[in-house]
């Protein structure tokens, strides 16, 4: 630390701290990590997995772009599983379940390798601004200088943890909050507000009997997020039960003791990961929850009994939990928790994850107002990226929604903002059938590539077999254009070893799911690109600011209502509005362009009198 200027400052080690340091520091920037403690850099606190559906989507583009997460989970992964095999590729996931400890550990040791990166234990206080442009920041300790600070903060911000009727300052179990840092924000002119996460209790193995829950089979898969083929090796299993009416009554007759329905919380939960009592609240008739029962590390000793996540007291906790089938006599380890915390609204920010206001500083991950280990190092990398570009006055790195998930989420984010935590799906995705995880590195490699991300051999290799599909793809489609049915495609499904036959050609598993997927959806894939094209058109197509959106027949009274609600400025923001359809957003071109047409016509014969 004898010099204490760098190019690039990330506060906070979560999994958005390390993909924007790792990426920062391999484009070439001096960069600093700080960190609250150099032991909980890459800690997992809630899930033991990374993946699934959308999320997994938003690994593997991780890993196209050279991100750290990738290469974490091919080397502590416990157990590998593609969700939704039953529908097509283009809304598969894979999902896995990590070692928490051995994730932790190696996240550490793989960032301290990093040329350009040094890595520091304290406490960020106070961001330094001198006209509107970050100068540096002032720890506990000392002051840092830097033109470009990104701040990836998690849930630390003014955390507040709940147990039933009590609460206390923390970031995490165990943790101190980060106080003064939200202020610091506030006064250089960010718009703040609150959000809350939870996480279920943790259990000891032993106390659990597993002869009467149902084993998770695992998947046979040959490959991960990586590139290159993995010998996918399965070392512990993963069971599922379920909760009962009894289950549901406990909570229903101790609904008081809850800190959100007593009012303690008032942040926002997530819509889409509720706590146990909140779901009950929410789905009434409903007699059953999944539970699925997750090994927490390689030790085995804790479970994390996912979709369990409360803040009930834990004599509460205690006897709902052993109402289900096989906890009986379950012995809780670490009850659960909320937590409350401050976040930026991300309206604030530019595509970059820049801040408008503030030259040089960005946000990634939970600060945002997203949930999720997988959304936060998609934002970390991108902030990574353009903090270094910005270090060397290049421009930014854009992705946009029509070529990645990454760019879906960011630009959901900084077009529509959040009102409660954000979560990644498929159905978020306009263009899914193109943005498949089978696609993704000969979608981003060539990006990656010219950013220096990854290196010459992994590019030359993602060519090399990008080539040799685009060449099968272009004898298929000229058969199918003749009328020759490809029947091992269109009939027989996906079957691996039938189709390779077919081709006659040994390639791997994820360039068969990619030619059996172009091949499955393409003519709805020439019907995307035609829509992307007319989207392109259109975007930018202005909403004028006096529009009455209750005029237009033939559009619903809830698309009425949510265009009057966020008030869109263009088509592009229009599109993001959820439950927004083709037909409506035809609808408001036409009627746009006849209210432009209409006013062109009333300026002329005004000018003309």
């Amino acid at each position: 630390m004898n010099n204490k200027h760098f190019d690039v400052i990330v506060v906070g080690g979560g999994h958005a701290g390390i993909e924007a340091a790792y990426s920062a520091a391999k484009m070439g920037s001096k960069t600093l990590l700080l960190t609250l403690s150099l032991e909980k850099i890459g800690l997992m606190p809630c899930n033991p997995s990374i993946g699934g559906v959308g999320k997994g989507h938003i690994v593997f583009e991780i890993a196209s772009l050279g991100g750290l997460m990738p290469k974490l989970c091919t080397q502590t992964y416990l157990q590998a599983r593609m969700l939704n095999t039953s529908k097509g590729p283009a809304v598969q996931g894979l999902r896995l379940q990590i070692d928490k400890e051995a994730y932790r550990i190696l996240s550490r040791k793989m960032l301290e390798q990093t040329p350009n990166l040094t890595i520091l234990q304290g406490k960020a206080e106070e961001i330094l601004v001198e006209k509107n442009k970050i100068v540096g920041i002032r720890t506990e300790n000392e002051i840092i200088f830097a033109n470009n600070i990104i701040l990836t903060t998690g849930t630390f911000l003014n955390g507040l943890i709940h147990e039933g009727h009590k609460n206390h300052a923390a970031g995490r179990r165990g943790e101190q909050a980060v106080t003064n840092l939200s202020k610091s924000l506030t006064n250089i002119g960010l718009e703040l507000g609150r959000l809350k996460t939870g996480t279920p209790p943790r259990l000891l193995r032993v106390s659990i009997d597993f002869t009467k829950i149902e084993k998770q089979e695992p998947h046979q898969l040959n490959y991960l997020y990586e590139f290159y083929p993995v010998n996918v090796e399965h070392k512990l299993p993963v069971y599922i039960t379920h909760t009962n009416e009894n289950t549901h009554n406990i909570i229903k007759n101790n609904m008081h003791h809850s800190p959100i329905l007593m009012g303690n919380i008032k942040g926002k939960p997530p819509r889409y990961c509720p706590s146990i009592e909140d779901k009950i609240k929410r789905f009434p008739d409903k007699t059953g929850h999944h539970v699925f029962v997750e090994p927490e590390d390689a030790s085995y000793e804790e479970i994390y009994p996912a979709g369990l996540s409360t803040s009930m007291p834990k004599e509460i906790q205690e006897l709902f939990i052993r109402s289900i089938k096989g906890f009986e006599n379950a012995i809780i380890t670490k009850p659960g928790y909320a937590v409350e915390y401050d976040f930026v609204y991300p309206d604030q920010l530019k595509h970059s994850l820049e801040t408008k206001k503030i030259s040089g500083l960005f946000l990634a991950g939970q600060i945002n107002g997203t949930t999720g280990y997988e959304e936060a190092a998609g934002q970390g990398i991108i902030a990574g990226i353009n903090a270094s570009l910005k270090n060397a006055n290049k421009e930014p790195f854009i992705l946009t929604r029509e070529e990645s998930y990454i760019g879906i989420m960011i630009d959901d984010l900084v077009s529509l903002g959040v009102d409660e935590p954000y979560r990644m799906f498929t159905s978020r995705a306009e263009r899914r059938l193109i943005l498949r995880q089978d696609n993704v590195f000969y979608r981003l490699s060539e990006k990656a590539f010219k950013l220096n991300l990854i290196d010459q051999q992994l590019f030359d290799d993602i060519q090399k077999e990008k080539k040799i599909i685009d060449e099968i793809l272009e004898n298929l489609r000229l058969k199918k254009s003749n009328g020759e049915l490809v029947k091992v495609l269109a009939e027989l499904e996906f079957d691996k070893e039938k189709i390779k036959n077919y081709l006659k050609i040994d390639l791997s598993d994820r360039a068969i799911y990619s030619i059996y997927a172009e091949i499955k959806y393409f003519d709805y894939l020439k019907r995307e690109e035609k829509e992307i094209e007319k989207s392109k058109k259109y975007r930018e197509l202005t909403i004028p600011e006096n529009f009455n959106f209750n005029e237009i027949p033939g559009l619903s009274k809830e698309l009425q209502e949510k265009l009057n609600k966020h008030k869109p400025k263009n088509i592009a923001q229009a599109l993001l509005i959820s439950g927004i359809t083709p037909a409506a957003i035809s609808l408001l071109i036409f009627k746009i362009r006849e209210f432009d047409k209409g006013k062109a016509q009333h300026e002329s014969s005004y000018l003309c009198r």
